[in-house]
């Protein structure tokens, strides 16, 4: 899949106001610094449609994003940004929770992980909730390009040994490094699959 044309559209804390015309909707979401604004540019080609920054939980709405007016690529808050308090993580909790299992447009949402790390508690129960909601997910592991090949299996296998625990099939993985542009054939070939199943 080429994109030609990626527009922002509209930006909300309501699930209900997000668009109504029944297009697909392929949402990324991930802790706060994973690399989503800098993923998200990469995939659509355009340095600033998602706003990047150094300071981690800059977005805090739901952001829409129409691709080749064919489908949605939506940009959810990151969560788990410890500085912002218990009240503001809660009321971001509420926006994400009501867009995920709510929203009947979202066909597929990728679920961002920083390579870097070892399994975080966090995500983990994240992926559990998801599981138990239903919502058909992929995993995307970041910033390859920091990590040795070695320490990227390494890293990345702890996380599907965990999900093995409890999981009889594992979502899809991609691997990606904005840095190097790796991963965008295999994400944007991965939702074009889904579109032309819909």
């Amino acid at each position: 899949m080429i994109i030609k044309d990626a527009q922002f559209v509209i930006s909300n804390t309501d699930y209900r106001k997000c668009p109504q015309d029944g297009k697909p909707e392929y949402a990324f979401i991930g802790r706060s610094n994973v690399g989503k604004s800098s993923l998200i540019n990469m995939l659509t080609n355009r340095k600033g449609l998602a706003m990047t920054s150094s300071k981690p939980g800059k977005t805090q709405l739901i952001n829409h994003f129409i691709i080749n007016n064919e489908w949605y690529l939506v940009d959810l808050p990151g969560y788990g940004y410890a500085q912002r308090g218990k009240e503001g993580r809660e009321q971001i909790r509420k926006i994400i929770d009501s867009y995920i299992v709510n929203r009947a447009e979202l066909t597929c949402l990728f679920l961002l992980l920083d390579c870097r790390h070892e399994p975080q508690q966090i995500d983990i129960e994240f992926m559990n909730w998801l599981g138990e909601e239903g919502v058909p997910f992929a995993i995307v592991f970041t910033k390859i390009d920091k990590l040795s090949k070695g320490a990227l299996k390494k890293n990345s296998e702890a996380y599907t040994d965990r999900l093995k625990e409890t999981w009889e099939e594992i979502p899809p993985v991609f691997y990606s490094s904005a840095e190097h542009r790796l991963g965008v054939d295999e994400i944007l070939g991965y939702i074009e699959q889904i579109n032309k199943s819909l």
